[in-house]
């Protein structure tokens, strides 16, 4: 019988300790590389498209609808796959469509966190190999009515973070400002810091990166394009009564849409024509004039800002990143009508909007997963 002698017996328990420690470090990897159900690189799972989506308002199905719902009724997605730490399993069918979503109203309400965890879990599992993924990020959104009716489905190339600035009270602020919120490192609105050290990190070289997260704009217009050419989204009655007070406004006036614009995230929930005029020069100054404001909402910067560091690191493709918001309600109320009367009311458009989002999503993932020989490899382009 073989005997194995660990220390001398005169070695202190200090030192013994401390070899412990390093023989323990040593081993540890090969510990995790065997343990049971770690993953292998040939066994790991490759989903060909992960749709996302904010909140559902209930069950996964079967019940009212939130974001989430439509994708797993009408995508089949009857597999459902545990990843820890987030906040909801993945959904799954077998054609390689995967899809969950951040959080349920009827637990907690919608924040940036879920939406980070989400990712964050996702690009962390073992089991998950997301390097040749696409992924489309879903929700409903407020629409600006100078861009677009509500009801409509936008495909956005730049998602611009609202958040991170400075604010005054409007009645405190210069006579000459257009409203009291300017970037950091700056003295007025609508400027930018002229270099990295004016902003204490938000100037220079990390404007792009920290406050417009840009998607490949060359896979957004072939997403906007398929989509275009094959969903027809829903109208009704109703909602063509709702879009003709918006007297002065000829694109909110129109039938439901598929569009291409950009969107702003924003924790705080604000409405009305004054704080329109502010996110449209937002996102025009962020975007260096080439972005468009289109669709208002609030996880979308966490979401793809966590994906952008996750790709950085080499957990997925971001040039595979696309951001569908479709349109629940306006950001301002009709002209001439006051503000409460449509600040937080999604009553009529939520439904015709989360109709849109799956329409028009839709159309791209089944591109997308039919055709995957062709797109395994080669980023789609328009």
């Amino acid at each position: 019988m073989a005997h194995l002698v660990l220390f001398p017996a005169p070695m202190t328990s200090l030192l013994r300790a401390s070899l412990f420690r390093s023989l323990l470090a040593a081993l540890l990897p090969l510990f995790v590389l065997l343990a049971p159900g770690r993953a292998q690189a040939a066994d790991r799972i490759a989903p060909k498209v992960i749709v996302l989506s904010g909140f559902e308002v209930g069950d996964d199905s079967g019940d009212a609808p939130g974001e989430f719902q439509y994708w797993v009724e009408r995508e089949h997605l009857t597999g459902t796959l545990e990843v820890p730490g987030a906040p909801h399993p993945l959904r799954y069918n077998s054609a390689g469509l995967y899809a969950s979503v951040a959080t349920n109203t009827r637990d907690r309400n919608l924040t940036m966190a879920p939406a980070s965890e989400l990712i964050m879990a996702l690009c962390l599992d073992p089991q998950l190999d997301l390097s040749k993924t696409y992924w489309i990020i879903n929700g409903i959104s407020g629409i600006d009515p100078a861009h677009g009716p509500i009801g409509s489905a936008v495909w956005a190339v730049h998602v611009v973070d609202g958040d991170e600035m400075r604010e005054v009270g409007e009645s405190e602020m210069p006579a000459a400002w257009p409203y009291g919120l300017f970037a950091i490192g700056t003295s007025a609105p609508d400027t930018l810091p002229s270099a990295q050290s004016d902003a204490g990190g938000w100037g220079g070289a990390t404007l792009a990166y920290t406050m417009d997260y840009a998607l490949n704009p060359g896979l957004t217009r072939w997403a906007f394009a398929v989509s275009k050419q094959h969903a027809v989204l829903p109208d009704s009655p109703a909602l063509k009564a709702f879009r003709e007070q918006y007297a002065g406004y000829p694109r909110a006036q129109l039938p439901p849409q598929i569009l291409m614009g950009d969107t702003i995230a924003s924790a705080r929930y604000w409405h009305g024509e004054k704080r329109t005029i502010w996110a449209r020069n937002w996102v025009k100054l962020w975007t260096h004039g080439e972005g468009e404001l289109s669709t208002t909402a609030m996880e979308q910067a966490a979401y793809v800002g966590t994906l952008q560091r996750m790709a950085a690191q080499g957990r997925l493709d971001f040039k595979r990143v696309l951001m569908l918001r479709s349109a629940s309600n306006y950001c301002m109320p009709p002209p001439g009508q006051d503000f409460l009367k449509t600040i937080g009311d999604e009553s009529l458009g939520t439904k015709p909007a989360l109709e849109a989002a799956y329409r028009a999503g839709s159309e791209v993932v089944h591109e997308l997963v039919q055709n995957w020989p062709r797109y395994e490899n080669e980023i789609p382009q328009k």
